[in-house]
């Protein structure tokens, strides 16, 4: 069976932009025409129209945009340890509903994805969930503990594409100096959770008038800059790879700022509810806005929009982290942090193209270009490339709804906020593993 893809823009950054048909043979782009073009059937001595081919699917895509699958950077799939709350299948299928081809899946399971038997289980059940794909991170340390280094060798002959103890910052500078220097020797990035623990201090949310108010211990923007600064001097240092999750402070911002104009191998990822969201949003104590790094105040909210309109920051992840409602409905200070993000991200982050801060170029170079380069995968649309594809629905408006999501937990901070723009299909080596209202 093929597949033709008819009428859309078909919007690559760096490789195309236009009206094209995509025709999908086997799991791979088979070819990119013109409108109107013929459609090559399987007969080599024969060129027809798609309307007379028996054995093609026609996907209508008019008024849509094509890009190359998206990608999230930055996600907990929960699988081992803590299926309750998300596996990796259900949270794979909640990427492909949101758009999302692949995903990089963090370490912080139970066990610790610290060796290549826990790395190989994760990849064989996302080859078995048959939607997006994953592609692990492991761990720095062997359980995270930040004391001795993990089997990054082995987990990265066994298919993990980066190394982090996320959640859990790198604390001993030493530690973090060996890592950089093992890392960059075997060319994998190391993604840091930047926060100093000392500074966090037991806080739950931003240290400002909000916590003030509310009575909550807070949490100052220097817990995430300090480290950041710290890590920007190892990296320099050393020459490896570091990239910044979830960025939320100016002072951040303005760090890896310059430490890319001083050639630094630094970049950095924030997520939608940086740049939509303040602490002021933070009311009667609601669990679903308590997240870490925690929302920031009003100024920074517009420092990491200034940072995603000049470059500095690379790429727009989630941080999805599906906590189930029993560790949502108690104190705000003992609830879990985390929020879901897979199904509600590119609607939030099309809002920065609605409201002229970044060209839909720049968003797709954010949540799929960039996220490819990192992980070095080669998405771009072309012939012989695997079809991993996305769909956009740039106009379609509705109302957040957590109880359409296909994600075992439903703790988002956007429930009933109005957006406009949906995946429409996604497409993960050629197969449709998402359609909306199919």
């Amino acid at each position: 069976m093929q597949i033709l893809i008819k009428g859309a823009r078909v919007l690559d950054p760096g490789n195309l932009d236009g009206k094209k048909n995509i025709l999908v043979k086997d799991g791979v782009i088979e070819a990119i025409l013109d409108p109107g073009d013929p459609v090559p059937s399987d007969s080599p001595d024969v060129q027809v129209s798609d309307i007379q081919i028996p054995d093609i699917q026609i996907i209508d895509a008019s008024n849509m945009v094509v890009v190359p699958g998206l990608i999230d950077i930055h996600v907990h799939l929960r699988e081992p340890g803590h299926e309750y709350k998300e596996t990796i299948e259900s949270g794979l299928k909640a990427a492909a509903k949101g758009g999302f081809t692949a995903v990089c899946s963090m370490p912080n399971t139970i066990p610790v994805n610290d060796n290549s038997q826990v790395t190989s289980f994760i990849i064989n059940r996302g080859k078995a969930a048959r939607s997006a794909k994953v592609y692990p991170a492991g761990a720095i340390s062997q359980g995270s503990s930040g004391t001795s280094l993990a089997e990054i060798y082995d987990m990265q002959q066994a298919g993990i594409r980066a190394v982090t103890d996320d959640g859990l910052p790198v604390e001993n500078s030493q530690m973090m100096r060996r890592a950089l220097e093992y890392c960059k020797g075997l060319d994998m990035p190391i993604f840091v959770h930047a926060e100093d623990k000392s500074l966090t201090d037991g806080g739950s949310m931003n240290e400002g008038p909000s916590a003030t108010f509310w009575g909550i211990k807070g949490i100052p923007n220097a817990a995430e800059s300090a480290m950041v600064v710290r890590d920007i001097a190892l990296c320099e240092l050393t020459g490896a790879v570091v990239h910044f999750c979830h960025m939320s402070t100016a002072q951040s911002i303005e760090a890896i700022r310059q430490a890319k104009k001083r050639g630094a191998n630094v970049s950095c990822e924030t997520t939608p509810h940086y740049f939509t969201l303040t602490d002021e949003a933070v009311l009667d104590y609601d669990t679903n806005f308590k997240m870490n790094p925690p929302l920031r105040s009003e100024a920074d909210r517009r420092a990491i929009i200034e940072g995603l309109v000049d470059g500095t920051i690379d790429m727009i992840a989630t941080d999805h982290a599906p906590q189930d409602v029993d560790e949502k409905e108690v104190e705000f200070d003992k609830a879990a942090f985390g929020i879901v993000g897979l199904e509600t991200s590119l609607a939030l982050s099309l809002r920065l193209v609605q409201d002229g801060f970044l060209s839909l170029t720049d968003l797709v170079v954010k949540m799929s270009k960039q996220p490819a380069k990192m992980l070095k995968i080669d998405n771009d649309i072309k012939p012989g490339n695997p079809a991993d594809l996305t769909i956009i629905d740039p106009e379609i408006a509705y109302k957040i709804n957590p109880a359409t999501f296909i994600s075992k937990c439903k703790n988002t901070p956007f429930t009933g906020r109005q957006v406009r723009g949906a995946a429409f299909l996604t497409m993960v080596d050629g197969r449709i593993v998402y359609q909306k209202n199919q």
